[in-house]
């Protein structure tokens, strides 16, 4: 039997972690498994901003997953609403990665993602340097492009100095990866088309075999409305990262105006910096028609998709072509429509409007986001009948294995 090459995959997060991140990347690890030997440097579990006290220990901690061997590094505990905070746990996940590294011995590839920003991408970097391999670097979002378009930091020297970086970790990759056709356009621009480097576009998944649509009447979905008081309502939710990147306090606003619909409720399932400003919203304004539910685990998430009727796809202006929303793969997968509000031209729009499963409107055009949200809710059975056909398109165009495959044969292009 040939013995399997191996791969050495970085990932800040990875099972068991809840975020749509790390279960991305622990399925994909997964699933490369089967044809690399796969080891995974990855930070402790903490996403939640709290560790397990078995992880306050020791620099590392050497485990075994799915015959998948992985090295966890300890991290700081975070307080999200601290840049410094959020600094000092990046820097001591960067440089105990590279510790990490130095343990982990040789490797035939290395992948790793924009996850922290910049300094995830010199991790592939020094990784490659170090163990010999040949890399992938997937960019998940864009950096400083993201920063820049929610205003998150406004000096020229530190976004150039940030640029010069991402780029050079672009230009020593042997293949980048986006997760989107808009993000490939966005790479070409930053190269100016000259030189640009090898890459391909690969889309996120969800597991189209654990996540699909379920009844109405199916009890746990029932028991999920009933928990948030979403029975007898027409639910309109968002799912995920409740972030900077989505225009939440706009489209709060826009929600708010609908509370005469005494039978629409908004629902956000999920957690993120803007939540706590938006729950504050909704209790200083005394607003009626909308609940707040935590992220839910992955063996749940199939039950609270279903309990919406239409799903919520957002992105805040200046963010195509820098990341893509993974949620839109969870929202196909359970056959519900979709609103997006996105800007023309994102892989988003494009698969809503090549899927014809959804409602579109453009980012910031608020008149037009009210005016296709009252559409939704005045002709809710019409819109939920004629929209439901996002399942069809992802299982032939967006499925989990072939995305999977797709890396695998990427991955494998490059030994040759």
């Amino acid at each position: 039997m040939t013995q399997k090459k191996k791969l050495l995959m970085y990932t800040n997060y990875f099972y068991p972690e809840v975020a749509t991140t790390g279960q991305i990347l622990t399925e994909l690890a997964e699933g490369l498994s089967e044809t690399f030997d796969v080891t995974v440097i990855c930070e402790v579990p903490s996403y939640a901003m709290k560790l397990e006290e078995r992880y306050k220990t020791q620099r590392y901690y050497f485990e075994n997953y799915k015959g998948i061997r992985v090295i966890r590094v300890r991290v700081p505990e975070v307080n999200k609403q601290s840049k410094m905070s959020r600094i000092k746990y990046i820097l001591s996940y960067f440089f105990n990665c590279i510790g990490a590294t130095m343990k982990a011995g040789k490797f035939d590839l290395v992948f790793t993602v924009t996850q922290p920003p910049i300094l995830g991408g010199l991790l592939g970097v020094i990784g490659k340097l170090v163990t010999k391999g040949k890399l992938m670097y997937q960019i998940m979002d864009f950096n400083p492009e993201q920063t820049m378009a929610v205003n998150y930091a406004s000096n020229k020297l530190v976004l150039g100095a940030m640029m010069w970086f991402d780029k050079l970790s672009c230009r020593l990759s042997d293949v980048v990866v986006t997760l989107g056709r808009d993000m490939q356009e966005t790479l070409v621009k930053r190269f100016k088309g000259k030189n640009v480097p090898n890459n391909i576009a690969i889309n996120n998944w969800i597991d189209e075999e654990k996540i699909y649509p379920l009844e109405q009447d199916n009890l746990q979905v029932m028991a999920f409305r009933k928990q948030y008081g979403l029975e007898g309502k027409f639910v309109i939710m968002t799912s995920g990262n409740i972030g900077l990147y989505y225009d939440f306090e706009n489209l709060l606003k826009i929600m708010e105006k609908f509370q005469s619909y005494k039978d629409v409720i908004f629902a956000f399932v999920g957690d993120g910096l803007v939540k706590p400003i938006l729950e504050s919203y909704v209790k200083e304004k005394k607003i009626t028609n909308v609940i707040f539910a935590p992220f839910q685990k992955k063996k749940n998430l199939i039950y609270s998709l279903n309990a919406a009727d239409v799903h919520i796809v957002t992105n805040a202006i200046g963010v195509k072509g820098v990341s893509v929303p993974s949620k839109i793969y969870g929202i196909l997968a359970v056959n519900k429509p979709i609103w997006g509000i996105l800007e023309k031209g994102s892989e988003a729009w494009r698969i809503i409007e090549e899927s014809q499963c959804g409602i579109l409107a453009e980012a910031a055009n608020y008149e037009q986001i009210e005016n296709t949200l009252a559409k939704i809710i005045e002709e809710r059975l019409y819109f939920v009948a004629n929209h439901s056909t996002g399942r069809t398109y992802l299982e032939n165009n967006l499925t989990k294995g072939q995305s999977i495959n797709a890396y695998k044969d990427a991955l494998l292009d490059l030994l040759k």
